[in-house]
């Protein structure tokens, strides 16, 4: 077979002497590797595949041509001259299909090995650092930060792995896998996706500054606190507990969301938007981020030292700096990634696989709906006053809250004392939710429970052999209920997780579409928490309650991811932009929309709330995946309804990571769609 010449032939290509083109490239080595200017021209990739197809023939030559062509478009001087190139092909293109299906094999069982062991490396050295097992010390936070695949990518180009995987193996664009993948067979699906790992070239030192800049960005976010109780209002009076501290944007939403029906709730949210404000257009004073040492008017913007007004500089477009020093980060790798030239395309052609117009029309169509003001008319007789522009965040149709949380509590930390009575109880909340007692076991043999420093998360295993990770927050008086939220939240992540390594028949098809789709997941195991307890909400509109509740967390957040991808396509025209201009088009750009799409609906105009939201800040277009996981949830609860809900969820999964679209019409026998909620929240809201 050609691949154990692999060795042998490559020593020889290192020794190729092509003095004459070879000099000047070497010459030019530091600019050619650093700035992506290719060695391989137009003329030499008509010439080898003009080559490849004489010598296998007019069958291949569309592979031929894709192949050779991006292959060309990664090659540099590093790897060798022109002639380099074409031997490279010549001995590497594989016609064979019996020999390439071996070859696939073999590389998606090294790559497992690969990924797997890394995975399990960077795991076990973030241990002290996620696990609850004792106090760190710095060397903690130096090995939890190193990333032993650093340099995984970069070895695999330097020994022509990558190019290898490129000939053989092209990328296809999402638009050719839209059209073509319904006459793919599943090893057509999963050569395209071992297709997709090699699109890009970027330099070490690129992915070093990007991560430098999101880290002081995450650290910036992390760290921006508002002491709330020093706000005062104008009679100095403070309104907030003395040590109540909340981070910007979570802790302030979640602040307002728990003061409906308070005392004094209105006036505190009141107050908590004005700092919204302040954020937003950085007006807030400096010396009142992260400090408890003055008191702050967030309305008249006044702080006061000891009830004498002080001085204070605004903050000033710190925020704003940061996002752009992520934007100048990625962009900067653009021209690195032939196949997807921009971090727009690279998020949502290649990592959501939805394009960014077919998102924008889905949330344009709920946003707009008819249904948003009969859902407002239930919230605005529900509170029986006018809507406010932070009702967007309105939390009143939880059925859980019929529920005493008392009762929660005392129902959870009995149960679960610490995590090894969770891990014994996971088999039975599987057959709880319709699997069988061995099928359960087996799942849940494969899930590891930790005590976490933190809430939780979830980490999957990327091996055969290896285990996912539940990392759940257990007192000392046992798992309370919001801990135990969160862990039914996670532990429908252990079981994608689980189900898609073992259960999908190749591992490059491994996983699930993106994001969206393990939270969709999730949502449903956590939906469903209290009935796992044996608790009963005692609400008989609870389908209903679900449906609007879906409904209005779209709305709310539908309309800030598109103020976050309007102000990424601004960027883009303005690459030379400010922070200063950056901030005044995002304030702009958040006042449209919420003009266009809210102010019908709550009565005032200008409002710029949708541009609150932290992600933006810190998790470039990440916000898009939050409404779409919701809209996935609901679609697939609408179907399994009456089904099983366990056959139902381990034949979606199964299918592993076909794109978006398909994967939905597979699964549903629809596309991902609004329509669903939609008919749904309008019954509900008859009903309510």
């Amino acid at each position: 077979m050609k691949l154990t010449l692999f060795v042998l032939v490559f020593s020889a290509l290192l020794l190729t002497q092509c003095t004459d083109v070879k000099e000047k490239e070497m010459k030019d080595k530091k600019q050619t590797v650093e700035k992506g200017v290719k060695n391989i021209e137009q003329e030499d990739i008509d010439n080898v595949t003009s080559m490849l197809v004489e010598k296998y023939g007019d069958a291949h030559k569309d592979r031929i041509k894709r192949g050779v062509t991006q292959a060309a478009a990664l090659w540099n001087s590093k790897d060798g001259c022109k002639k380099d190139f074409e031997e490279f092909c010549l001995n590497y293109f594989i016609a064979d299909e019996k020999e390439r299906e071996m070859v696939f094999n073999k590389i998606s069982t090294n790559f497992e090995i690969l990924r797997g062991n890394f995975n399990k490396m960077s795991l076990d050295l973030k241990r002290p650092l996620h696990l609850d097992i004792g106090e760190t010390h710095p060397i903690d936070d130096i090995f939890g930060a190193l990333d032993p695949s650093a340099h995984m990518e970069s070895d695999l180009y330097e020994n022509k792995v990558a190019f290898i995987v490129i000939l053989n193996f092209p990328f296809y664009s999402l638009k050719e896998k839209t059209e073509m993948g319904e006459k793919w067979s599943r090893k057509d699906w999963a050569y395209a996706r071992l297709g997709d790992m090699f699109t890009a070239r970027i330099p070490a030192e690129l992915y070093q500054n990007y991560s430098k800049v999101t880290t002081d960005a995450d650290t910036y976010i992390s760290e921006y606190n508002i002491f709330m109780g020093k706000l005062v209002n104008d009679k100095q009076e403070t309104l907030f507990p003395e040590d109540l501290k909340l981070i910007t944007h979570w802790g302030l939403r979640d602040e307002l969301k728990s003061n409906y029906n308070m005392e004094n709730g209105l006036v505190k949210q009141k107050m908590v938007y004005e700092v919204m404000k302040r954020i937003i257009t950085q007006e807030i004073p400096k010396n009142v981020i992260n400090n408890g040492e003055y008191t702050w008017n967030p309305t008249t913007n006044k702080i006061y030292v000891n009830g004498k007004e002080a001085d204070s500089p605004a903050e000033d477009n710190v925020r704003y700096q940061h996002m752009l020093n992520i934007f100048h980060a990625l962009k900067a790798m653009d021209e690195f990634s032939p196949q997807l030239p921009s971090y727009i395309l690279r998020k949502f052609e290649a990592e959501m696989e939805i394009p960014m117009a077919d998102v924008e029309k889905l949330f344009v169509d709920l946003v707009s709906s008819p249904q948003v003001k009969e859902v407002a008319a239930v919230i605005k007789k529900r509170l029986g006053r006018e809507l406010e522009p932070f009702d967007i965040w309105f939390d009143g149709f939880k059925s859980r809250s019929s529920l005493n949380e008392n009762d929660l509590n005392k129902a959870t930390t009995s149960k679960y004392p610490n995590p090894e009575a969770l891990k014994k109880d996971l088999p039975n909340i599987l057959v709880k939710l319709g699997w069988s007692k061995d099928r359960a076991e087996l799942i849940s043999s494969r899930v590891a429970v930790d005590p976490s420093r933190g809430a939780g998360h979830a980490w999957g295993a990327e091996m055969k052999g290896d285990v996912s990770h539940l990392r759940t927050r257990i007192g000392a008086n046992g798992m309370d209920y919001k801990g135990y939220c969160i862990a039914v939240h996670e532990f429908g992540h252990n079981v994608e997780q689980t189900i898609t390594l073992y259960d999908v028949d190749y591992y490059a098809m491994k996983g699930v579409p993106n994001t969206a789709f393990t939270e969709a997941v999730a949502f449903m195991f956590q939906k469903r928490d209290v009935e796992l307890l044996g608790m009963k909400t005692g609400n008989d509109l609870k389908a209903d309650l679900e449906a609007i509740d879906n409904f209005w967390a779209c709305y709310e957040i539908m309309g800030v991811s598109l103020v976050d991808m309007a102000v990424w396509k601004w960027l883009y025209e303005h690459p030379d932009a400010t922070a200063s201009d950056l901030k005044e088009t995002v304030i702009r750009i958040s006042k449209e929309v919420w003009n266009k799409y809210y102010a019908d609906v709550f009565g005032v105009k200008d409002q710029p709330i949708l541009a609150i939201y932290s992600h933006m800040i810190d998790a470039p277009l990440y916000l898009s995946a939050y409404p779409i996981g919701h809209l996935i949830d609901f679609q697939l609860e609408s179907y399994i309804k009456g089904k099983s809900f366990s056959g139902e969820l381990e034949r979606v999964l199964k299918q592993g990571r076909l794109i978006p679209q398909k994967w939905m019409k597979d699964a549903v026998g629809e596309e991902l769609s609004i329509k669903p909620l939609l008919e749904a929240t309008s019954a509900a809201a008859k009903k309510l």
